[in-house]
């Protein structure tokens, strides 16, 4: 991956665009037809970063939620790999108004909703057959806005050959008062992320501890 970025800084797009194909290209055309925006959910699979300068085969302008990275160097390279994209980047720190700004500019919005979330940000959802917490940030933002959320993914097929999946919509058919339509998005999307990983385990990004936020004891297994 990382050799792969640092080719992304120095070579022209096109050659990284050539070895990129796209699986599903019309659920995503289908949602921007119907809805003129769309919550693009994804995950730490394949070469992600690669998504961000994948956007221009799509045509569609395209925002990214993220957060900085703990290393500063890398923070520094991830930057410049997406500001080289031509992706708009929103800061997952008090994003609520330039993501509705975004979404009601006709942008596609993306968030990685693989890792673990803090008790305040998130819910718990069952990932792998464990609770975890997952951020409800994505499913909010779906039911608030009667916005579609459309999976896409990216895998690793050969040395600079990639394939990204594009996945039909979902989410405007959740039925039932705002919490529970929440809590139904958010775990459609762990399942529905899930389902990609299971498809290449080797490919996530296992280093990170996606159940380290627990539910808390309940009052009868407290000792």
């Amino acid at each position: 991956m990382f050799i792969e970025l640092c080719r992304v800084l120095t070579v022209p797009p096109e050659p990284i665009l050539a070895g990129i194909r796209v699986v599903g290209m019309e659920h995503l055309k289908d949602a921007m037809a119907k809805h003129g925006r769309a919550l693009v959910l994804t995950a730490h699979l394949g070469n992600w970063e690669l998504l961000a300068l994948a956007h221009r085969l799509t045509g569609i302008p395209t925002t990214v939620v993220m957060r900085p990275l703990d290393a500063t160097w890398l923070d520094t390279m991830a930057d410049r790999l997406r500001q080289r994209s031509g992706i708009e980047l929103i800061d997952k720190h008090n994003a609520l108004r330039p993501v509705l700004g975004a979404l009601n500019r006709g942008r596609m919005v993306a968030l990685l909703l693989d890792q673990n979330a803090s008790r305040r940000e998130g819910i718990f959802v069952s990932f792998f057959g464990r609770p975890a917490s997952t951020s409800k940030g994505l499913a909010v933002l779906a039911v608030r806005t009667r916005t579609p959320v459309v999976p896409i993914f990216i895998y690793r097929e050969r040395v600079h050959e990639h394939r990204i999946v594009i996945h039909p919509s979902f989410g405007l058919d959740v039925a039932g008062d705002s919490e529970q339509a929440v809590a139904e998005i958010t775990q459609r999307c762990a399942a529905t992320t899930e389902a990609a990983i299971a498809a290449a385990p080797d490919q996530w990004l296992w280093v990170h501890n996606r159940w380290r936020t627990q539910p808390a004891p309940t009052q009868e297994n407290r000792p």
